[in-house]
């Protein structure tokens, strides 16, 4: 993902992507850890509903401030250890897939030289609304692959039927 085209063309990809993964996880092991501490299907998914928000707000934040400082969000620190269990699967596919489409509309308005606009994040060394944009892109693969790992019964060989 070089360009913003790329990258807009990879955000609009992420909620389908996420929908046909969630439906190809047996539904005993949406909720399923891998082992303990590690998310489920379930909680990949509805973490990328709870961070979508983010991404705007951060959006709208290099827009409009002269280098902000963006603190990273830490949802293993920040957020009480059951809250992606508890929250309810098709509501959160929906929010991130809404929530989405307000990220990718006000990216579509941009002026070319707004990509380029920096930011200071307290987790990386360097940060622009391009690499930013890139970061949520590469984001929403790293969950959806997780979401794919449970889809293939990765974390749990030998239960499946032999094929």
């Amino acid at each position: 993902m070089r360009t913003p085209a790329d990258i807009l063309a990879q955000l609009a990809r992420g909620p389908d992507t996420l929908r046909a993964l969630v439906a190809d996880v047996p539904p005993a092991d949406l909720k399923r850890r891998p082992i303990p501490g590690k998310w489920s299907a379930h909680e990949h998914a509805c973490h990328l509903a709870l961070v979508e928000p983010l991404w705007v707000a951060r959006l709208e934040r290099i827009l409009t401030e002269d280098v902000p400082t963006i603190v990273s969000y830490e949802p293993d620190e920040d957020e009480p250890a059951d809250r992606l269990l508890a929250m309810d699967l098709g509501e959160a596919m929906d929010s991130y897939e809404r929530e989405r489409r307000i990220f990718l509309g006000r990216l579509a308005q941009l002026d070319p030289g707004a990509w380029e606009r920096r930011a200071v994040n307290t987790a990386h060394a360097r940060y622009s609304l391009f690499l930013m944009c890139r970061h949520a892109a590469l984001h929403d693969m790293l969950h959806i692959y997780r979401v794919e790992e449970s889809a293939l019964g990765t974390f749990w060989p030998g239960e499946g039927a032999e094929i």
